[in-house]
C-alpha cells in the first residue's frame, strides 16, 4: 500500500516526509520500509522517524526539486528493500504500590479495581511506534481502550527509572530519572537505554511489547542479575 506523501524542505539539507496523521501499524510499517530503501540506494547523514513522518539529512542538499523526484521514485519501488526482523519482547514489571504510585487514582476515576487495570495492562501486545523523548523511552501503542487516561496536568519533576506509565492512549517506559507527565503504574527493573551498547536501545520501532507481571522480591533478583550481566530480556521472532 502506498500513501499520498508530503515532502517538505527543513533546514538547509534536510527533507521532512510526512504520511497522514494517524498513529496506524500499516503507517509505520511503510515508514520503516521507505527508511530502509533510502538507506540502501542513498548517501545521508542520518534518518529519524516518527509515528507519521521521516527525517532526512543530506551532507549536501544541493538539487532540492531533483532529490524530491529521486524519493517519489524511490517510494514506489521501496519493496525491493530488505526490512528488519522484528521481536516481541517480553517485559517484567513489578505494580506494587510503593512503584505504582498513581494506580489508587486510577481505579477511582476507571471505576476499575487495581488487579483489573494490571490484567488489563500486560494482557496486550504493544507496537513500538516511536522513540523518544529522552533517548530509549518507548511510545507503546495498542493500549485497551478501558485504561486510556489522559496525561497529568501537572508533570513530576523526578520520574523514577523503570517507571511504567499511561499517558492517553499508549503506555511507555521510562529509561532513566526524569520530568514526566505520564500515570505511573509500575516499574521495570531493566535497563533499556545504555549509550556504551550498540546499538544503545535494543528494542527498535515496529518491534513489540508484552508485559509480564512480577513480585518485589523477583524485581530485587533482576536487578541483582542485570548488576551481574545475568539476566537477558525473552524474546521471539515475529512476522
Amino acid at each position: 500500500m502506498n500513501f499520498s506523501l508530503k515532502y517538505l524542505r527543513f533546514g538547509e539539507n534536510s527533507i521532512l516526509i510526512e504520511w497522514p496523521e494517524a498513529i496506524q501499524k500499516k503507517i509505520l510499517m511503510d515508514i520503516i520500509q521507505f527508511k530502509c530503501s533510502i538507506e540502501k540506494n542513498h548517501n545521508v547523514e542520518s534518518l529519524k522517524s516518527s509515528y507519521n513522518s521521516l527525517l532526512i539529512e543530506f551532507k549536501d542538499l544541493k538539487n532540492f526539486n531533483k532529490k524530491i523526484e529521486n524519493l517519489r521514485k524511490l517510494y514506489f519501488d521501496k519493496k525491493s528493500a530488505e526490512i528488519p526482523n522484528f521481536y516481541r519482547w517480553t517485559i517484567p514489571v513489578c505494580y506494587e504500590e510503593e512503584f505504582g504510585i498513581d494506580l489508587k487514582r486510577l481505579e477511582k476515576k476507571l471505576e476499575l479495581k487495581k488487579d483489573q487495570i494490571i490484567s488489563i495492562h500486560n494482557s496486550s501486545n504493544y507496537i513500538v511506534y516511536n522513540i523518544g523523548f529522552v533517548p530509549g523511552f518507548l511510545y507503546l501503542g495498542g493500549l485497551n481502550k478501558k485504561i486510556h487516561f489522559p496525561r497529568k496536568e501537572s508533570p513530576l519533576q523526578n520520574v523514577l527509572k523503570g517507571s511504567v506509565g499511561i499517558g492517553g492512549s499508549q503506555t511507555g517506559i521510562y529509561p532513566q530519572n526524569s520530568p514526566g507527565g505520564w500515570n505511573i503504574i509500575g516499574n521495570s527493573p531493566i535497563n533499556l537505554f545504555d549509550p556504551n551498547n550498540k546499538p544503545p536501545c535494543i528494542i527498535k520501532s515496529g518491534d513489540q511489547v508484552c508485559f509480564e507481571r512480577i513480585s518485589l522480591e523477583e524485581h530485587s533478583k533482576i536487578k541483582i542479575d542485570i548488576e551481574l550481566n545475568k539476566f537477558k530480556l525473552k524474546k521471539i521472532k515475529y512476522d
